[in-house]
Order: structure tokens, then sequence, then C-alpha cells
């Protein structure tokens, strides 16, 4: 009997160390990610924050119109809409973890705008206004990526299409890639890329000083039961190779949060792959650190 109690208390400290992990990694609390403002304190952030908060500022002034639709799995997911001119093409932005679309493409939204292209900025799942309460890093974001795209051919009447991302957005956009994308897509612009779910999770885990090997069946079991995420389902790599859209990754030499490793072994399975680096760089500063080398490379691949 004493036996039976022993191994269910081990099987309920199990549980509930495995939904901690899924707490501290992959739940969102309400709206906390709603500070346009909320630059990182890294030291990294601090050389150019009154410039990013300048084009942060510019964005948020812009016209836009809310627009909203259902994911596959029945969540609300909402979008910003800005609108420049008919039949241009539409860009749309994927912004990272706990992050918001107006600070990750604070810069992006200058170059579209620059090009008069129709911009839609997505607040990913579990973030904004958008509902859920699950970061699955692009596992099931990469089908609310294909969602967007089909609301904007059927929706906004695009016709060319270009797919941007920064961090997890890079990420989730390179992922739907790898499902099958509409033919309407021009073009897509990574920023930042990790290479896989896992890998992501382990590297933040060691920056933590934490035992990786011993806390995976935990993060593993966590997002599986209370998240319904499969990390083995997280790869890039495996699946890029075949992709025959034209694919710009863009990453900082300097990137402390995802190392530019990740993305030179993505670049490295896809000739259609060009691969633009930016020394210095901290994680999604490229456009910081050098405006006129990040613009060039990106309206070279929309040529």
């Amino acid at each position: 009997m004493n036996l039976i109690i022993v191994i269910i208390l081990i099987i309920e400290a199990f549980i509930l160390i495995s939904y901690i992990t899924y707490r501290k990694i992959f739940y969102s609390p309400d709206k906390e990610q709603n500070d346009i403002y909320n630059i990182p304190k890294e030291e990294q952030y601090n050389e150019k924050k009154d410039y990013m908060i300048t084009l942060i500022k510019e964005l948020d002034e812009r016209e836009y119109e809310d627009v909203f639709i259902r994911s596959y799995d029945g969540l609300v997911l909402r979008g910003k809409y800005y609108f420049v001119k008919k039949d241009a093409p539409l860009d749309i932005g994927f912004h990272g973890y706990r992050a918001t679309s107006i600070r990750d493409f604070c810069g992006g939204a200058a170059i579209s705008k620059e090009l008069e292209h129709n911009l839609l900025l997505v607040d990913q799942r579990a973030h904004g206004l958008s509902e859920g309460h699950t970061i699955t890093f692009g596992i099931k974001e990469k089908y609310d990526v294909l969602s967007w795209i089909l609301y904007g051919e059927n929706n906004l009447k695009a016709k060319k299409i270009n797919l941007y991302g920064v961090s997890m957005g890079a990420s989730s956009i390179l992922m739907a890639s790898t499902v099958k994308l509409p033919k309407s897509v021009n073009a897509i612009i990574a920023d930042s890329p990790f290479s896989s779910v896992k890998g992501i999770i382990k590297k933040v885990v060691k920056d933590r000083k934490l035992n990786y090997k011993l806390l995976a069946p935990f993060i593993f079991t966590g997002a599986y039961l209370f998240g319904k995420i499969n990390l083995n389902e997280g790869e890039i790599i495996p699946n890029i190779k075949n992709v025959k859209k034209d694919i710009l990754i863009i990453h900082g030499e300097d990137d402390r949060f995802v190392p530019h490793t990740m993305s030179e072994e993505i670049a490295k399975c896809n000739k259609k792959i060009k691969r633009v680096t930016f020394k210095d760089a901290g994680h999604g500063l490229s456009f910081i650190k050098d405006e006129k080398k990040y613009k060039k490379a990106v309206k070279e691949l929309l040529k």
C-alpha cells in the first residue's frame, strides 16, 4: 500500500513540475505584451534605443484597420492592416516571442512604406488582441501564417504577398513554407530565425545555468499535456530543402538569444536561400545597426 502511495506522489510531482515548466516557457498571461515601447534592457538595445522609439512612434501613429480571422483551431486572431494603394503587393509581418508587431516591425514597416506596399501586421496567437494562452514557437503558428495568407488573397485581394518574420515569427514563416504556400507568396524575409524549437529551448535553458537533460522530460510533458504541443514537430532543417520560394535570411552576428549559426544551418539546406549577416548586431537589431545594408538586401530580393 505504501508503495502505491509513493508511486502516486511521484507521478503527481512529475505532473506538477511539468506544469510549472509549461507556465514558464509556453504560457502567455493576459495581454502582458501590449506595451509597444517595452524594449529589452540588455546593453545591445541601449545604443540606439531613442531611434527605435522614434520608429515605433511613427508606426504607431499610422492609420490602420483592425482585421480578424479565426484560426484552424478556433482562436480569433487580430491583425492591423495599413492600406497604401490598390493592387500593391501585401507584406505580412509576424513578430517574435512575447513581443509586439509594432516594436518588431518598426524598421520593416518603414521599408514596406517606402516601397508603397500594403502592410498587415499580425498579433500572433497568445499575444496582443489575439486569443489563446499557449505560445508554440511556430508549431501551430505556421498554420496561422497560412490562414493570414488566405485572408490577404480573399479579403484584401492581394495578388502578390511577401512574408516577413522576426525571431519566432521568422521561424513560423519558414515552417509554413515547408507545409505548402499558395502561389501568391512571392518572397520570404526571415530575420533571426531559430532552426528548431527543441534547439532554442535547450539553448535558453542552458543560458539560465539549468540542466537541460534533467528538465527535458518535464518540458516535453508539460508542452504536450497542457499546451497540446509535440515539440518534435518544430524542426525546420529537414523540410526546408524542398521549398522553392525565394528566401532571405537576415541575422546579427552578435545575436545572444538566437545564435546566428542556427540560420546558417538553415541556409545550407537550400540554394534558394540567401543569407545576409550584420556584424556586431544583436537579436533583431540588424536594421537598427545598418539600415542601408538591410534595405538593400530586402529590396534586391523583392526585385
